[in-house]
């Protein structure tokens, strides 16, 4: 018996992968697993290979893991398209598509051959129980019920919601090719018994994605504007608030392009309306002359960039973690601006929430790095307990600042009460040029110094908030670990696995990437004489940030890689043990 299997799967388009995974993920949540599935596809517009990884377990899961337990391939040639996303050890089981033919010297030259390779007539088995092939990937689910435990009739309770209104014959003739591949499991036992134990019975479970998550903590927070673009990976954002922002009031307008999106959600928020937009790394591009706007007339917005490969198109289908420079410096003039990162799918509310009350009370646009892995991966999340979750709002004038008001008056916090079209008393200028209190275009040098400096200080309360770090392991451990979004995940698993091997390590994910926490992190390196700051991008852009503005130990390193290339938490304790006996 086993506590936690790890399944990976590639097909071409249209032969149901993506599809068969959430069918597996839906029957194992019910039963009780906690469970996450991560799903990849090419760049082409239609067609192409598809794959996803399906990790279920009996105790919480923090990541996708490492190499597979179980692979399947419906083809040769569209599983090793996927390289480093789906890994093999000498562990894994190895499932293929008997009419692909034998396993091709590609397998060899990965380094690694599975302990088990099983060849299986699914597309002959598909025919003669459902009477055409495209039932392929029930009868795949109907092996892995049989050879690894997984509970038949949850799997035929997923068949059922996914088929039962689509066509006559079509539920029956997938629940006899599941029966099938039970059988054929059945009939033909693996060389070794690799069965998932029985979970301990927990309370509902929502399945959600990253995307899902954001939509609906940003309806939490009270949006009623926003303006978007479709762009792979953040358009599901706006598909959900197109179907659910109405309920509440609010409105979504999807632009002609990505500059009017996010112009026309800075102009909701100049009208006093909570906005957001979203969008992915090239339109992100485009967007950052309004957020410089945005910026000097201190007005709120939250801009979600669900990071993918680039530069330019790059890679639209795989996640990376590159946009942090794009996110922090991408603008002319001294502009400071926010930017938080959410980690898995459940905390992407939590991370929305905190996005809107930092806008609004700060009155500056916020950034949320998520990327397309939480973005777009399904989880098995316990409900969020929304009574722990505060909503603030933008500071309005009182009537006695209304006489003679000044819009951006140089308060003791530098941050001013802030008027709306209608608002009697509260007409200003809101221009894209150097104001005085009032609004009025200056030339002035030293107004603009002053001016600087409040946008400046009004965000240095942020760097003082520890809720927005996580800190783990003995305060005094000389080796650190940092990461953040989706790479925090694999790190945080690492983390655990080298504690319970003796090594002194202490882990740091931040949720606020910038401005930089000095304090905390001078804090939290106080111990330190080595260690890895891991980053799924190819120059490791916090590491370099947090060289700017603190004193980064000389022992500690960057662990950097391009995207598409993710890391397991194996790799990371290997490289941790390394360090160990150069600081104990």
């Amino acid at each position: 018996m086993v506590d936690d299997l790890i399944l990976g799967m590639a097909g071409s388009g249209g032969d149901g992968v993506v599809s068969a995974g959430e069918s597996l993920l839906s029957a194992a949540s019910s039963e009780g697993y906690h469970a996450l599935m991560t799903k990849s596809f090419g760049s082409q517009i239609r067609g192409g290979e598809s794959s996803c990884r399906v990790r279920l377990s009996t105790n919480k899961v923090l990541n996708p893991g490492g190499a597979l337990d179980v692979a399947v391939a419906l083809n040769w040639d569209d599983f090793f398209r996927f390289g480093a996303e789906l890994p093999l050890s000498v562990a894994t089981v190895f499932i293929y598509e008997e009419k692909a033919g034998p396993p091709p010297a590609t397998l060899k030259e990965r380094g690694v051959m599975p302990r088990e390779m099983r060849a299986v007539p699914i597309g002959e088995l598909a025919k003669k129980s459902a009477g055409t092939d495209k039932a392929k990937t029930s009868v795949v689910l109907g092996l892995l019920s049989g050879w690894f435990g997984i509970p038949s009739t949850a799997i035929a309770r997923g068949l059922k919601k996914k088929f039962g209104n689509k066509g006559e014959g079509l539920l029956e003739a997938n629940e006899r090719a599941l029966a099938t591949g039970i059988e054929y499991a059945t009939a033909h036992p693996l060389a070794e018994q690799h069965t998932l134990a029985l979970p301990t019975k927990s309370g509902p479970k929502l399945l959600c994605d990253g995307n899902d998550m954001c939509a609906a903590g940003a309806l939490f927070s009270g949006v009623q504007f926003f303006g978007g673009y479709p762009i792979t990976p953040s358009t599901e954002v706006m598909q959900t608030l197109s179907k659910e922002i109405w309920k509440y009031g609010g409105v979504v307008l999807q632009a002609e392009d990505e500059i009017a999106g996010v112009g026309a959600a800075l102009g909701a928020s100049f009208a006093g309306k909570k906005s957001m937009t979203a969008t992915s790394g090239p339109g992100m591009s485009l967007k950052t002359e309004i957020l410089g706007l945005a910026s000097l007339a201190e007005l709120p917005l939250v801009l979600l960039n669900v990071q993918r490969g680039g530069p330019s198109t790059g890679l639209p289908t795989k996640p990376e973690q590159g946009d942090l420079f794009q996110a922090v410096f991408s603008a002319h003039g001294d502009v400071l601006r926010p930017v938080l990162a959410p980690t898995d799918v459940s905390d992407t509310f939590k991370i929305t929430v905190e996005a809107f009350n930092i806008a609004e009370v700060y009155q500056t646009p916020v950034i949320i790095l998520s990327d397309q892995e939480i973005a777009q991966r399904k989880e098995a999340i316990d409900p969020i307990d929304t009574s722990k979750l505060e909503v603030l709002e933008r500071r309005r004038p009182t009537e006695a600042e209304l006489v003679d008001y000044s819009r951006f008056k140089l308060t003791a916090d530098s941050i001013s009460p802030i008027s709306h079209p209608g608002m009697k008393g509260g007409n200003y200028l809101g221009a894209g040029i150097e104001h005085n209190e009032k609004g009025e275009p200056t030339a002035s040098g030293t107004m603009h110094a002053r001016m600087n400096e409040k946008r400046f200080n009004k965000l240095d309360p942020l760097k003082k908030r520890t809720d927005l770090f996580e800190v783990s392991g003995d305060p005094k451990a000389s080796i650190a670990l940092i990461a953040w979004g989706s790479t925090a995940g694999v790190c945080r698993e690492a983390h655990a696995l080298a504690v319970a091997r003796g090594l002194k390590v202490k882990l740091l994910v931040p949720y606020l990437l910038y401005p930089i926490a000095e304090e905390i992190y001078q804090s939290f390196f106080a111990s330190v004489r080595s260690g890895l700051v891991v980053e799924l991008a190819h120059q490791g852009q916090l590491y370099r940030i947090l060289r700017m503005f603190t004193d980064v130990p000389r022992g500690l390193k960057s662990l950097a890689r391009s995207g598409a290339n993710p890391f397991q938490p194996s790799e990371i304790v290997s490289r941790l043990a390394e360090m160990s006996p150069e600081v104990n």
